[in-house]
C-alpha cells in the first residue's frame, strides 16, 4: 500500500497522519520544530510493516487542542493513536518523540511493543531546559533565528543545505504554538526526570545516537542503558543529532535492524 495520509480525532487534536505499507505496525514520532514528513525515506522503503507517521499536536497539519505544555499530554497523544488509530506497535521517536516513545512504554505496555528511540534523553540540564523555555517564550523573527542557530548546531554533515532544513522545519511549526508547546514539555524534564519512569519498560528497547551529537551526546544513552534492562545501543557515524538529515542511510539501515529484532 502507497502513502496515504488521513485525519483522526484524538482526545482534542484533530491528528494528522500519513501510513504505508502493511505488516507490523510502526508508529514513528518526529522531534521538536519537525512533522511526519521527517519519516519519509523509511516509510517509503519498510513496505514490510504498517507504518504510520503523525503530526505532534501543533505541528503540520495537527491542530493545537488545549495545550498544556506537559510530556504527560503529549504522550497520552501517542497512546491514543495507538489505541484508535494504529493498534498496538513498536514506536520509534526522534529527540523530543523519543520522550516521548519512552513515557508512553513505561505507562501502557500493552500498547507499545517495542521502542526505538534516536538522539533521545529521559533528563535534561539545566542550560537545556533554559534554552527551551527561551525558545517558547520567542515570536517572530526571532523564532526563524533561533531555529537557524539551532540547526546549524544540530547538523555536522558539511553537504547538508542548511537553508532547505530550516525551511522546512519553519513550516512545520506554523504558527509556533504548537513548538512552545513542545519546548515547554522538554523543559519540564529538568525538574521532573522521566528516567525514574523507566523500569517499567519491559519491551525490548534500541537507543540509537549520532557520532557528533552535541545536543544529546553519548551520556544521555548511558543513562538509558542504566535503567532499560533490554536495551542495546547503536551510533550513526558521522552524524550530529539531526542524523536523519545528516546521514539518511545509516539511520535507515540502523532502524531496519531495528525494526527486524525479536519483538517478544
Amino acid at each position: 500500500m502507497g502513502l496515504q495520509t488521513a485525519t483522526a480525532a484524538l482526545n482534542d487534536v484533530q491528528t494528522h497522519y500519513r501510513t504505508s505499507g502493511s505488516g507490523p505496525a510502526v508508529v514513528f514520532v518526529h522531534g521538536l520544530a519537525e512533522d511526519h514528513h521527517s519519516w519519509r525515506r523509511q516509510q517509503e522503503e519498510f513496505t514490510d510493516h504498517r507504518t504510520y507517521a503523525y503530526d505532534v499536536r501543533g505541528h503540520g497539519a495537527s491542530t493545537i487542542g488545549d495545550a498544556d505544555g506537559t510530556l504527560a499530554q503529549l504522550r497520552d497523544d501517542l497512546l491514543a493513536f495507538l489505541a484508535e488509530v494504529s493498534g498496538p506497535a513498536v514506536c520509534v521517536g526522534f529527540s523530543l518523540g523519543g520522550t516521548v516513545v519512552l513515557s508512553a512504554a513505561a505507562r501502557r505496555p500493552d500498547l507499545v511493543t517495542g521502542v526505538v528511540v534516536l538522539g533521545t534523553s529521559s533528563v535534561v540540564g539545566r542550560a537545556a531546559a533554559e534554552i527551551n523555555l527561551q525558545r517558547a517564550e520567542e515570536v517572530g523573527d526571532a523564532v526563524l533565528d533561533s531555529l537557524r542557530a539551532d540547526t546549524k548546531m544540530m547538523v555536522a554533515n558539511s553537504t547538508v543545505d542548511i537553508d532547505e532544513v530550516v525551511a522546512r522545519r519553519a513550516e512545520s511549526i506554523g504558527d509556533g504554538r504548537g513548538y512552545a508547546n513542545a519546548a515547554t514539555a522538554m523543559a519540564g524534564l529538568r525538574g521532573n526526570p522521566l528516567t525514574p519512569e523507566l523500569a517499567a519498560i519491559k519491551c525490548p528497547v534500541t537507543l540509537i545516537g549520532g557520532e557528533n551529537d552535541v545536543l544529546c551526546p553519548r551520556k544521555a544513552a548511558d543513562i538509558l542503558l542504566e535503567v532499560l534492562p533490554r536495551a542495546t545501543y547503536q551510533e550513526i557515524p558521522g552524524a550530529g543529532h539531526l542524523m536523519n538529515v545528516d546521514n539518511p542511510e545509516a539511520v535507515t539501515t540502523a532502524l531496519r535492524k531495528a525494526l527486524g529484532e525479536p519483538r517478544s
